[in-house]
């Protein structure tokens, strides 16, 4: 498998981990978002200049207004942190 392969399927498997939790298996709840970021991104976290930060991230990521994260939004939500740890993503 290859370095992008690798890495989508980790995506993958990361997003299913925490989803399973509780409720449904497809969605994570603001709980299991949460939890999946204090756990896979510490560093990023402990970054943040203001605790507020997560939770607007956290309610920005519900597209749909479901009160649930499905895996199209955490994978927006992991090509944006990307993005904003990159330095050669434009800024417009």
């Amino acid at each position: 498998m290859s370095s992008l392969e690798t890495a989508m399927a980790l995506l993958m498997q990361t997003f299913d981990k925490y989803a399973a939790s509780e409720g449904k298996k497809d969605t994570l709840t603001k709980a299991e978002c949460k939890t999946l970021l204090e756990k896979e991104m510490p560093a990023l976290l402990k970054a943040a200049k203001n605790p507020g930060e997560v939770d607007k991230l956290l309610n920005g990521l519900d597209f749909n207004g479901d009160s649930e994260v499905d895996f199209s939004e955490f994978v927006v939500m992991v090509a944006a942190l990307t993005c904003a740890c990159h330095d050669r993503c434009s800024k417009k």
